[in-house]
């Protein structure tokens, strides 16, 4: 496996955990909810209700928003080699990796700090189309691009 399929796998695997974990939260908030209906202490059992219903609310949003990101994920041909930059090239440059998919911050893979940041990001949409050799600036720092993986 190169490093690219590893950096791909490692994201995929932390949406899977970070989707499992929301999910473990929303069946934990369900049962509380049922729990919450048993109980008839009046204002205190309606406000309980209530802030339960709003974590809940919070809670899928979040659950919806990291399957989104898995579903932009699993669209991406790991496997596709380009000259320029392209959604789900992994990007090389004078200032670090950069995997561009999906906005899923800075990890270590295989000792190497690698960040994901999505196309529409500032710094991914400066990105995006490049070729190596070229460079793009923000917020006054210059990313010369190394290679694209």
């Amino acid at each position: 496996m190169d490093f690219k399929q590893k950096v791909y796998q490692h994201y995929v695997a932390a949406l899977n955990e970070k989707i499992n974990a929301l999910q473990q939260t929303l069946n934990e908030l369900s049962d509380s909810a049922k729990n919450e209906t048993k109980s008839t202490a009046g204002d205190k059992h309606e406000t309980a209700l209530a802030m339960l219903q709003i974590e809940q609310e919070n809670t899928r949003t979040k659950f919806k928003e990291a399957s989104e990101q898995k579903a932009q994920l699993e669209r991406i041909d790991i496997l596709q080699k380009t000259a320029s930059i392209i959604r789900g090239s992994l990007i090389k440059t004078d200032r670090g990796y950069f995997f561009l998919a999906v906005a899923l911050g800075k990890s270590i893979i295989d000792n190497i700090p690698v960040i994901a940041i999505s196309p529409q990001s500032p710094l991914g949409a400066k990105l995006l189309g490049l070729k190596e050799k070229e460079s793009a600036e923000i917020n006054g720092i210059r990313y010369t691009v190394e290679l694209i993986l």
